[in-house]
């Protein structure tokens, strides 16, 4: 029997998962409110002619495509990648073989949030595991942080260009986190920042993505539902032209 575990957090003007200027926004029109919608399209229709005088039920919504559990291209990361040599893929030309892999968890959870995961760190999770990544594997990261919780742009652990390297080089080309960023929070980046000026701290993890390309997956949710590994995941993004990311529904899917 296949268990699917849902790995996505829902677009919500509820719970907050982004800062202020990036908030998702939705309007909901109602049954109640909607059949002169309808009315439109059949002149002449009045509200009684509807089955209970109901019109129907839809949306509109103003996003980033980066609010909620969405795919990253290399396009987002810099404008040139394979160390400058060709374009940045953006979201519509990713490969679609890609996103229905096998999967396996590294979990930093314990770990202080602002962390930044080294290439030796993941390695040794990985003997904790004891896993052996295969190529194109999607590696999903346990940050530590919590969404639904009080500041969840500031929580968790990150990777840094070293680890990210470390993975891109062993064919991995899929990551992803339940955190707002695959690099560490800003916040904390930021403090270091201001400690020592040193410019390539920022933003790091992602623009490692300008000498290997790879697609990161961030706003995870429920991964502490996850074994190690032995589960294939499935996150295919939306398709839009030219973007920097496409929203996805990530699930895991378990033989049990």
């Amino acid at each position: 029997m296949t268990r699917f575990i849902d790995l996505s957090i829902p677009i919500t003007n509820e719970v907050i998962s982004d800062p202020e200027v990036m908030r998702p926004r939705i309007t909901y029109m109602t049954h109640e409110s909607t059949w002169q919608q309808i009315a439109m399209f059949f002149p002449g229709l009045a509200r009684e002619d509807l089955p209970d005088g109901e019109g129907w039920a839809v949306e509109m919504v103003e996003l980033s495509t980066h609010n909620g559990t969405h795919m990253d291209a290399p396009w987002h990361y810099h404008s040139t990648t394979d160390g400058g040599t060709r374009p940045a893929p953006s979201i519509d030309e990713a490969p679609l073989d890609r996103f229905f892999r096998p999967g396996v968890k590294l979990d930093f959870s314990h770990l202080p949030h602002g962390h930044v995961v080294s290439a030796a760190e993941v390695e040794a999770e990985l003997a904790r595991i004891g896993y052996t990544l295969q190529p194109l594997d999607i590696v999903l990261v346990q940050s530590g942080a919590l969404y639904g919780t009080a500041n969840f742009t500031d929580q968790g652990v990150g990777l840094g260009a070293e680890a990210t390297l470390w993975l891109t080089e062993r064919g991995i080309e899929v990551v992803g986190t339940d955190a707002w960023s695959w690099d560490a929070p800003f916040s904390h980046t930021a403090r270091r920042w201001a400690e020592t000026r040193d410019p390539s701290i920022i933003w790091e993890g992602h623009k490692a993505g300008r000498i290997r390309p790879y697609y990161q997956i961030e706003k995870l949710t429920n991964l502490a539902a996850l074994p190690p590994h032995g589960f294939m995941v499935s996150c295919f993004p939306v398709k839009i032209e030219r973007a920097s990311a496409g929203w996805i529904r990530a699930v895991a899917l378990i033989e049990d």
